[in-house]
Order: C-alpha cells, then sequence, then structure tokens
C-alpha cells in the first residue's frame, strides 16, 4: 500500500499498518503499540507506568495515525514484512518464531531453547526490531549483506 506524502505527492512505501498498530493498541498500557511504531523509549514507559497511567493509552488512539506515517518514513520497505514480524515476536517471541522467519536461524534455536533467551532477548527486540528489519530491507535492496 502507498501513501502520498503532503508537501508533494510523492508516494511513500507502507512499512506499518494501523489496522495491527489499533491491535496492539488493545494492549497498549504494554507499550506494544510505541514499539511496534518504532518508539521504544515511550513504549518502555507505557510498559512501566500501564500507558501513563491508562491516560496516554487512550490519548494514543488518536496519535496512531500520526505515528503509522513516521514510521513509513523512517523504515525501510522490503521482503520482511514489519507487522508479521511484529505480530510473531509480541505473541510467540519466546519460542523465537520472528527470528526463523527473519531468516537468523542460529538466534531463533537459542530463543527457543531458553525461552527468549531467558527474555532478556525479547525485551532487546522490542526495542530494536524496526531497525533489524529496515536493516535486511535496505542491505537486501542495495544487494549488500545484512
Amino acid at each position: 500500500m502507498m501513501i502520498h506524502t503532503a508537501m508533494n505527492n510523492i508516494p511513500l512505501p507502507s512499512t506499518h499498518n494501523k489496522l495491527v498498530g489499533y491491535l496492539l493498541w488493545i494492549f497498549g498500557f504494554t507499550g506494544a503499540h510505541r514499539f511496534y511504531f518504532g518508539k521504544p523509549k515511550t513504549g518502555i514507559l507505557w510498559f512501566f507506568t500501564g500507558g501513563l497511567f491508562l491516560i496516554g493509552w487512550i490519548v494514543d488512539l488518536f496519535l496512531i495515525p500520526g505515528m503509522d506515517r513516521d514510521a513509513d518514513r523512517r523504515f525501510a520497505q522490503g521482503h520482511l514484512e514489519y507487522s508479521i514480524t511484529w505480530i510473531l515476536l509480541t505473541f510467540l517471541g519466546v519460542f523465537g518464531i520472528h527470528r526463523f522467519y527473519m531468516g537468523k536461524w542460529l538466534s531463533g534455536l537459542i530463543y527457543l531453547c531458553t525461552g527468549g533467551l531467558f527474555l532478556v532477548g525479547v525485551i532487546y527486540d522490542f526495542c530494536t526490531l524496526n531497525t533489524q528489519i529496515s536493516e535486511t530491507n535496505a542491505a537486501e535492496r542495495d544487494g549488500t549483506n545484512a
């Protein structure tokens, strides 16, 4: 899906999906939707404060379209789908399924045998997954290895 930038009407590739953002927003008091849209600092804040005591969580209902546009501008489109990877991380992260999807077989096996490397690896992935995907997609597009 392509969206158009406001200034020059050039199509901007869509990397993230508002529907997935809203699905994760249901669990938003944990910061899941903020991590998904590439905002790990506020994702951590939401996690430890219950979505800023549910007030920030409610406000985010209206901020998701803007977070989606920002994520589309920041992250590279490619063969790895952000939404699929994030759903796999969110619901099956301790089993490393998202890492298998990304082609990271060794770390996927380690996650599978250690419960997401004792959850530390899963937390790391919540903070860095968008960058990992973007770098892999950009390297693929440029013809280099990630």
